[in-house]
């Protein structure tokens, strides 16, 4: 046995050690195939960065942020032209007659224009009061006093009228009565179905009573 050990030791070569390690060593810096190695050299699959989705390539160019817009300066306020303003006071409506305090309205507007109305109907003799007094009708001695507007003047006896303002306002309730030569017994309602109560129609309702009387014109 020992023979036999020493001829096959004799006659075989033993193997190099650098076979033995090549092997090893040539494994030890082959590329791995467990997971891909980026390189640096283009590929016919690789999306053009300037033209593939931002969101789905993130090699793909970030577009440059936009500049922020400049707000432009606000316009100056312009004062207004002297004949514009002139212009929108005409537009103004001036106040209404109508609008005045009660007593000023009948005095200063109310009083002439009837007056006046009455005359053109042929009365000459006209007299004309506004008063705050009780209200000369049987039944209403009781009643407050209230403003009046009394009219009279002398034809074929003395005629006389009464216009009532209970409420000191020509918009609310007002009542009418006339008599000749003696005291009135009725006391009328004075144009209630009026939505708005003006200077002509106020110096109308009350001419055309009369008429209705038959103490104006050839009556």
């Amino acid at each position: 046995m020992a023979d036999q050990t020493n001829h096959n030791q004799a006659g075989e070569v033993a193997p190099s050690t650098v076979d033995k390690q090549a092997p090893s060593v040539a494994e030890e810096h082959a590329p791995s195939t467990d997971s891909p190695e980026p390189t640096d050299l283009p590929t016919a699959n690789a999306p053009d960065p300037k033209a593939a989705n931002p969101e789905d390539n993130p090699n793909a160019a970030k577009p440059a942020a936009a500049s922020p817009k400049r707000e432009k300066p606000a316009a100056a306020a312009t004062e207004e032209k002297p004949a514009a303003a002139a212009k929108a006071a005409k537009k103004e409506k001036a106040p209404a007659v109508e609008d005045k305090p009660f007593v000023e309205f009948i005095e200063q507007d109310y009083l002439p224009a009837l007056e006046k109305a009455i005359a053109q109907q042929g009365v000459q003799d006209l007299q004309v009061s506004f008063a705050k007094q009780k209200v000369p009708i049987t039944g209403f001695e009781s009643a407050e006093e209230c403003w009046q507007i009394i009219g009279s003047w002398s034809e074929i006896g003395q005629r006389q009228f009464n216009l009532y303002f209970p409420e000191e306002d020509i918009q609310g309730k007002k009542g009418f009565s006339c008599n000749e030569g003696k005291k009135p017994s009725t006391l009328e309602s004075f144009l209630i179905d009026e939505r708005r109560v003006t200077l002509d129609l106020l110096v109308f309702g009350l001419v055309q009573r009369l008429d209705g009387q038959k103490w104006l014109g050839r009556n």
